[in-house]
């Protein structure tokens, strides 16, 4: 029997158009993307965990997500945020999405959205049930600007006015955060709490109010992405010594924590990277 393929032409790849944040903005928003797909649907698309916020204005078909699992027809997602979520993603698409992503630091997110962001976290929050008055107005100019360009000009120009009117960030919660980050996730949490002269249970709750997520969950998501860049840039290291060099215990740890926070195995995942 012969082969079939299909008649026309194939779909093209997205179009991807990238702004880097303007110096105002850093350490609140990491990126800033416009993003049209041109039939060529995500089917089963993984998205690693990450510290990473996402507002998305859509003005295309939804996106089909999950967190943690193979999302159902009925979960879609048009203009949505989510906050931090210790796990990875699951993304479809029909070929038909095009959207405006405003990337947040965990700290810029806290002070945009202006809400105790373990609201957020680990949920898929849709604008309309976001209830922002001002965001639903961003989503209104974004729809009727045709220009890429200023359309990101646009997203970008409210974003930071948005966030000169916002109250500060907690300063006790970002030194802690700075500290996690900068020990690459290895480092005591009893003894950045006692640093801080607070209890463990009173650092937790601080950071889940000003993150979304307590501060072993973020450590945890810390030292896999050291592990994950480690892998990349030392292509012959076996996973037994990325485990230690990462401060893990051992390499049934990190595959644990591989699993939980990417949906495969180490060794699956070098194999597609």
């Amino acid at each position: 029997m012969s082969s079939s393929r299909a008649i026309g032409p194939e779909p093209c790849p997205p179009f991807i158009v990238r702004r880097e944040p303007r110096r105002e903005l850093a350490g609140m928003v990491v990126d800033v993307v416009g993003y049209r797909e041109n039939g060529r649907a995500l089917a089963g698309q993984v998205e690693m965990a990450t510290l990473v916020v996402p507002l998305i204005v859509s003005f295309g078909a939804p996106f089909n997500i999950a967190l943690g699992r193979q999302p159902l027809p009925s979960e879609t997602y048009g203009s949505f945020t989510s906050g931090l979520f210790a796990g990875h993603v699951v993304i479809d698409s029909s070929g038909g999405a095009e959207c405006v992503q405003i990337d947040f630091t965990p700290a810029g997110a806290c002070r945009f959205f202006g809400l105790p962001m373990n609201e957020l976290a680990g949920r898929m929050v849709t604008l309309d049930d976001l209830g922002d008055r001002e965001v639903a107005a961003l989503r209104q100019k974004l729809w009727d600007e045709q220009d890429w360009g200023k359309r990101l000009d646009l997203a970008e120009a409210f974003v930071l006015e948005r966030l000169r009117r916002s109250a500060p960030g907690d300063p006790a919660v970002l030194w802690a955060f700075e500290q996690i980050v900068a020990a690459r996730g290895n480092l005591s949490i009893a003894r950045l709490a006692d640093r801080l002269e607070w209890s463990r249970k009173h650092l937790a709750s601080r950071f889940q109010t000003r993150l979304g997520l307590p501060p072993k969950a973020i450590a945890r998501m810390i030292r896999f992405h050291n592990a994950v860049d480690t892998a990349r840039t030392e292509a012959g290291a076996d996973w037994a010594e990325i485990a230690a060099a990462c401060g893990y215990a051992d390499q049934a740890h990190l595959t644990r924590d591989f699993v939980e926070f990417s949906g495969t195995t180490p060794q699956r995942w070098r194999v597609a990277a």
